[in-house]
């Protein structure tokens, strides 16, 4: 679960920061997630340790290479194949993601594995780049609002991308059970729903009003709270399907 988790987080910050123009923001700000990227990279591979297929190590060592690289060309001047580089590790970051996905879940389509991670990356992804823009505008306070409204309405499209998906795979599982029986998938259904939806859903209205009159600082702590509701959501998220799972 963790190691899925990392690399989606990974595959969504690379995907928000092509949404970005680089013109308007500090090279600092890419440094810092091709750093995150890096990380996360490197856990799941702590993580994924026993696993002994291939072409999951080629496409971990492809990320984990091309955000150093990212890390040392947003550290020069004009920043030399920066975005170039940032598709290659995201590219890269996706593969390693869906041979991951279906090393823990080889039952599931490669389609419906494929459109689970993916909205699940750009959601965990919107939302974590927009909070860290946000607090890019206590240390560059005049810097264009462009950026962080951008995130934001890309965050509301994850949103609702995710909930369409997540809302199929709940049809899906109350055709075969009743939502009145009382068992471990439907006592995490409040708490999916809940923090991984409605919470953030409100949330982000609230950041991007905010962000709009320029109050950056509040809207920078909304967002912290946003994350924070979004992780786990899609931590409950991912709970649930493996009982789902285990118990079909």
């Amino acid at each position: 679960m963790l190691p899925i988790f990392c690399l989606r987080l990974a595959c969504g910050l690379l995907g928000a920061l092509l949404l970005l123009p680089s013109t308007q923001i500090n090279s600092r700000f890419y440094r810092t997630h091709f750093l995150i990227v890096l990380g996360l990279t490197l856990a799941a591979g702590v993580f994924l340790r026993g696993a002994t297929q291939v072409w999951l190590w080629l496409a971990l060592g492809g990320t984990s290479l091309c955000a150093f690289l990212g890390v040392f060309a947003w550290s020069l001047e004009g920043a030399p194949a920066g975005r170039l580089l940032g598709v290659c590790t995201m590219l890269c970051s996706v593969a390693a993601l869906v041979v991951a996905s279906q090393n823990a879940a080889p039952e599931e389509r490669l389609a419906w594995c494929l459109a689970n991670d993916l909205s699940s990356a750009a959601l965990l992804g919107t939302a974590t780049t927009a909070m860290l823009m946000g607090h890019s505008y206590l240390i560059a306070p005049t810097m264009s609002l462009t950026p962080l409204l951008r995130l934001l309405m890309a965050f509301f499209i994850a949103l609702s991308l995710r909930g369409v998906i997540a809302g199929i795979d709940l049809s899906s599982w109350a055709d075969r059970h009743s939502l009145t029986v009382l068992d471990e998938v439907t006592l995490l259904l409040p708490v999916r729903w809940g923090n991984g939806f409605v919470g953030p859903l409100v949330l982000g209205i609230m950041a991007w009003q905010t962000a709009r009159i320029r109050s950056t600082q509040s809207a920078t702590g909304i967002l912290y709270v946003l994350v924070i509701l979004t992780f786990l959501g899609e931590l409950v998220g991912q709970v649930s399907s493996a009982m789902i799972r285990s118990n079909p």
